[in-house]
């Protein structure tokens, strides 16, 4: 019998039996061959710290309410993990059109041995990619979002707040945007190796000093012109406003949650001028740049750089474990983070 990695309570991951469905004509069946989880996103909800745990959100209104008063998005338990699944088609049923036995095949699909979906759930993998960047597609496209609404330019001086997936091929797309002088915070010293290797100019460990200080100082006391907040600590996103510029441009990326301890927006934000972006969510549409970008350009652009070998992505899938080790390794995530920055699972 096949199993999937679920938590069936907060922090509590286990690898459980489940049975296939019948077929449906619409259908395909696919094998597994790689998957990989989301680690901001996915942790906030597995820890149950989510605005989710205990509120609804009412897409009518825009807004979150008490479970027990509206109607809307929610999120329970138990609950599938994992984010993005590359497998091969073993079956399909009799109306389907789109794919054969076979193919090879993408989607956003949780980390299980087997995946019965429509036909429209999936998308044919690019011949030239690899499985690894597939699966790192969806990070590409939250940093693509980010490098856009920050309006990165030539000449630009650049800070990203925040190492993990996201931040890393930030930094490179930065990079790419033809940022000047590029700047990582982050207090684990596997991403800030990374960092380097992927072309960061100059980088700082939060932990042992004051990082807003550390970036005027580097920036002739100016401050960068763009900060990519990427970590989702509000203290972060504070040191992002204290070390841009007069006038710059904050985007956070993140999804924040709890209060907002760290953050004080009556000082730095109070007298510098400075705009801060929210919009590197893929699902909330339309975009700013509407119709000229919409979600299928962002995928195809990030597609194309990885077609064109622009973006790296050697050591951000850490650790890559068999799917016999998935509970454990998605235990490691959440008490070890600084030994990981994106999960892959093999199969």
């Amino acid at each position: 019998m096949p199993r999937e990695l679920v938590a069936v309570s907060p922090r509590k991951p286990v690898l459980v039996d489940y049975e296939e469905p019948p077929l449906k004509q619409d259908q395909i069946r696919i094998k597994s061959r790689f998957s990989a989880e989301k680690h901001g996103t996915a942790l906030l909800i597995y820890r149950g710290l989510s605005p989710f745990s205990d509120k609804v959100f009412d897409p009518e209104t825009g807004l979150f309410f008490p479970r027990e008063t509206r109607r809307g998005w929610t999120v329970s338990f138990p609950l599938k993990l994992g984010n993005m699944t590359v497998g091969i088609v073993v079956e399909v049923g009799e109306s389907v059109k789109r794919f054969k036995v076979g193919d090879r095949v993408y989607g956003y699909l949780p980390i299980r041995e087997t995946h019965t979906v429509n036909e429209k759930e999936v998308n044919p993998a690019p011949s030239e990619l690899s499985d690894e960047e597939i699966v790192c597609i969806d990070p590409a496209t939250v940093a693509l979002m980010a490098v856009r609404e920050g309006h990165v330019r030539l000449g630009d001086t650049v800070a990203v707040f925040g190492l993990g997936a996201i931040g890393l091929i930030t930094v490179q797309m930065a990079k790419l945007s033809g940022a000047i002088s590029m700047i990582g915070i982050e207090p684990f010293e596997k991403r800030r190796n990374l960092a380097e290797l992927y072309g960061a100019d100059m980088l700082i460990n939060p932990r042992t000093c004051d990082a807003g200080l550390e970036i005027r100082r580097a920036t002739e006391w100016k401050g960068v012109d763009i900060s990519i907040e990427t970590s989702g600590s509000y203290e972060a996103l504070h040191q992002a406003i204290r070390g841009t510029r007069y006038g710059g441009t904050i985007v956070p990326v993140s999804w924040y949650h709890g209060e907002a301890k760290g953050l004080n927006l009556g000082e730095e934000w109070h007298f510098n001028r400075q705009v801060m972006v929210s919009g590197a969510r893929i699902e909330s549409e339309p975009y700013r740049d509407y119709p000229l970008w919409n979600r299928k350009r962002i995928y195809e652009t990030v597609i194309e750089l990885f077609r064109r070998k622009c973006l790296r992505i050697d050591g951000i899938l850490s650790p890559i474990v068999n799917f016999e080790e998935a509970a454990e390794a998605y235990r490691m995530l959440d008490e070890k983070p600084e030994e990981t920055i994106k999960l892959g699972v093999k199969y």
